[in-house]
Formats: C-alpha cells, structure tokens, sequence
C-alpha cells in the first residue's frame, strides 16, 4: 500500500518531536546531575586535627582470684575437704566486710587421678618372653573450686591475702587494682582530647590565613585505663604459706587516655 505524500509528512513531524523530547529530557538531567555535583560531589576543601587526653586516678577496688584444690580417696571427700576450706574463707571476707555480692565462684570440678600400674607377669613364647601390659588405675579424686573476690576498700588488700594464705588456698592470683566505675573519666579524658584538637585547629588555621568551617567527621579511637606501672601480684600454688604477701601492697596510680581526630571544611 503506497502512503501519500501528506502521512510521510506527518509521521516525519511526529519522529522530529520526539527526538526533540528526548534531547531535552538528556540535557535537564544532566545539568540536574552537574549541579547536584557541584552542591556535594566533588571534594571538599578539608583538614584533619587529632587530639590526646589522659587523667589519672587512684584505684578504688582490687581483684583477686584464688583456687582451693583437695585430694582425697573418693569424690565426697575431696569435695568435703574443699567445703571446710570455703567456708573458713567466705568468713574471714566477710570478716574483713568483703559483701556478698563481690564474692563469686567461677567454676567447681572434680577428676579422678590415675596411676599406671605395671604387670609383673610374664608370658613366653618358643623364642622369648613377654611381659603383659600394665592399665591404668584410679587412685583418689581430685576437687577443685575458683573464686574471684572484689575488694572494695584497697587498703585492706594485703591483710586479706595474708589470711587467705592462712586457710589452705592453694593458688591465688592478684591483686589486679583498677576503677570499679571509668565512665566519667572516660568522658573526661575525650573532652581534653576534644580540646587539644580544637586548640590545633586555631592555631594552624591562623597562620595559615583561612576560616574553618563545619566540622565533617569526628572519630574516637577509644579510651582506657593503663596501670601507671605493674601492680598485679601473682602468688602460686604452694607459695601462699611459705612466702606470705606484705601486709601493704601498694595499689598505684591508673591511666585514663582518649585519642580523636576532627575533620574541619576551610573556607
């Protein structure tokens, strides 16, 4: 079917329209797209300032784990035995006003101990003779209770172990002294750091000749308490009677430190 000059005429003038759509439609986009670049595409002018803080403070509560360990011949009395052991010990904290709640038992067990015994007999052979394998026995039972001990007045600390090592506590470790609450020196420690950074940013954006801006990002690179120097004891199993701990340890100082970093925009 031959189309007649008029209708190639129209449909030119209808695909000519529509082109011109969709030529406008690409440029509004794309200036669309070039001005929302310039808004916050592209990179800012900005500068970066890091900041340290530290306070120091005496520790206020101090830690310390122990170990009764009993052998005996069946489990009940080996458990009998570290019993007597653990209630001589929970009186002498409470004697020394250790509370309850700052008394915990992290673990109970027993284990059987074995012993290998040898076979005497002997059985030979037309060449040579053999002796028969020996087996393991169980000899005793072993039982065994941890307790980690929150001490909240320091200054008793060492009385305190010294009794322990009184009561047949065979193996104690500590005092470890820290801060039984840091969040507030936390929070302290980052505002200096905040404030030595701040104080950096003045000064560098004065001699240089420019105006900060907004801040962009802020990053805490975390904050913690650091003994001032090693105030942890460790006494072993067997050395609690035979070298008693000093009847005053020595709690030290702790470390609070908080490191930031703040990014500025320069105007």
């Amino acid at each position: 079917m031959e189309i007649s000059p008029e209708r190639k005429m129209r449909i030119y003038r209808g695909l000519k329209i529509a082109l011109i759509v969709f030529l406008a439609v690409v440029v509004a986009n794309c200036f669309f797209n070039f001005n929302e670049y310039n808004k916050g595409g592209k990179p800012e002018n900005i500068i970066s300032f890091s900041g340290h803080g530290e306070v120091t403070a005496s520790p206020d509560i101090a830690n310390i784990n122990f170990t009764i360990i009993k052998d005996a011949s069946t489990v009940k009395e080996a458990e009998d035995s570290v019993a007597q052991v653990v209630t001589k010990t929970l009186a002498l904290l409470k004697g020394d006003n250790v509370a309850d709640k700052d008394i915990k038992t992290e673990s109970v067990s027993f284990n059987p101990k074995y012993s290998y015994q040898y076979n005497t007999d002997v059985t030979c052979g037309a060449l040579n003779c053999r002796p028969q394998p020996g087996k393991s026995v169980i000899v005793g039972y072993e039982a065994s209770e941890n307790i980690t001990v929150k001490i909240r007045k320091v200054d008793d600390v060492g009385k305190i172990v010294q009794g322990l090592g009184t009561l047949g506590v065979t193996d104690l470790n500590g005092p470890n002294f820290t801060i039984d609450n840091p969040d507030l020196l936390k929070a302290e420690a980052q505002k200096l750091a905040i404030d030595d950074a701040k104080a950096k940013a003045q000064v560098l954006a004065k001699n240089l000749g420019v105006r900060l801006g907004k801040i962009t990002s802020f990053s805490d690179n975390g904050n913690y308490p650091v003994p001032m120097y090693a105030n942890e004891m460790a006494v072993g199993k067997g050395v609690v009677s035979s070298a008693p701990a000093p009847a005053v340890i020595p709690a030290g100082e702790n470390l609070i430190t908080s490191d930031v970093t703040i990014t500025y925009e320069i105007k």
